[in-house]
């Protein structure tokens, strides 16, 4: 029976750190805000955006909220940005994505200014991930991390498998994995042969974007699994990427789906958040 890799306890753990880092800051008078824009009702960014203001209110981070309608411009949304770049009280802005259709998410993102950005999604910060300086990791691939570190579960030397290029999650999970010193193969839809490669993996990452997509056939024994997908079944109920059932058997560790992977994410988001205000006080 696999270990299961808990990143709702692993996440608290972490915000109960953050909580304690924030209030000693406060203490000496440094706090900051972090600013959430989310444009239009899509109910799963509904969600997504409460869960990231009840953890700020949990860490003692105040949250600013930005809900505009479906058919705000381009202009508006860049001149809103603009504004709280310019505002040294907030110290993170975090645009929820999708947006609309009508607004270029790109030309958004690139608007935020590097020192904000917490998400770590600009070009600068993605850059100085390459390179391994400072800046703000992308939450999900450094929520990754720290589950598989603070689980006691070695990276050094082992063969990661990642399946999925996006620049959100495929990408920077690979460089944050090879900065761990493991040995990386990226994977995609393309990629020959792919079940013959993932049963190479020690550690196995799935960020492909299709529900329970990867069996029992892509996976080797004592592998660790970790699901990055979320999803609605038939019976709509949340799975992941992986067939959790069919690997599970197989698998010397996995995330379940919730709670594995999709904590971290929030609690990731918090630690950038925290960091932007510690840097206030230097």
């Amino acid at each position: 029976m696999a270990f299961i890799l808990d990143g709702k306890r692993i996440s608290m753990e972490i915000k109960d750190e953050l909580k304690e880092k924030a209030a000693l800051l406060k203490e000496r008078g440094i706090e900051g805000a972090l600013a959430v824009i989310q444009v239009g009702a899509d109910p799963a960014s509904t969600v997504y955006v409460r869960n990231k203001k009840n953890a700020c209110a949990y860490i003692g981070i105040e949250s600013q909220a930005y809900e505009l309608p479906e058919q705000t411009s381009q202009e508006e949304l860049l001149a809103l940005i603009e504004r709280l770049n310019q505002e040294p009280r907030v110290r993170g802005i975090l645009v929820q994505l999708p947006l609309p259709k009508h607004i270029d998410e790109e030309a958004v993102l690139l608007a935020i200014s590097p020192e904000k950005d917490v998400d770590g999604f600009h070009p600068q910060s993605v850059g100085a991930m390459v390179i391994g300086k400072d800046g703000f990791l992308p939450c999900t691939p450094a929520g990754v991390i720290q589950l598989l570190k603070r689980s006691g579960i070695a990276i050094a030397g082992k063969h990661c498998v990642v399946i999925g290029r996006s620049n959100i999650v495929g990408k920077p999970m690979s460089l944050l994995m090879l900065r761990e010193n493991a040995t990386v193969t990226i994977a995609h839809s393309k990629t020959a042969d792919l079940k013959a490669l993932c049963k190479t993996a020690d550690i196995l990452i799935v960020a492909i974007g299709r529900p329970q997509f990867v069996t029992a056939e892509y996976v080797k024994e004592g592998a660790v699994v970790v699901d990055v997908g979320i999803h609605r079944n038939p019976d709509n109920k949340l799975c992941g990427d992986v067939k959790f059932d069919e690997v599970e058997p197989l698998a010397s560790a996995i995330t379940p789906v919730p709670g594995g992977v999709g904590p971290m994410t929030i609690a990731m988001l918090m630690h950038n958040c925290v960091e932007s205000i510690e840097k206030l006080e230097g």
